[in-house]
């Protein structure tokens, strides 16, 4: 599967968080380092970028099923 290289707006669009809080999160280790493209551009890889997000997903909605005592994945 070929790696896909994601710049800092297309990140900035699909996470949803400001250029600062990116960064202040890859400094805490909360989210994906961006990779080296050059002497001046860093990208992230897309792969990490999407596990991320559903990572955040799966917390929030873990979070969430627990403060309102409902069950994230109802069984059926």
């Amino acid at each position: 599967m070929p790696r896909k290289i994601l710049r800092l707006p297309i990140v900035l669009d699909r996470t949803g968080l400001s250029r600062s809080t990116v960064y202040l999160r890859v400094s805490e280790g909360k989210s994906p380092r961006p990779v080296s493209l050059g002497a001046r551009a860093v990208g992230w890889i897309e792969a990490e970028v999407e596990e991320w997000i559903a990572g955040q997903i799966e917390v929030s909605r873990e979070i969430r099923g627990h403060r309102t005592g409902m069950n994230p994945s109802p069984s059926r």
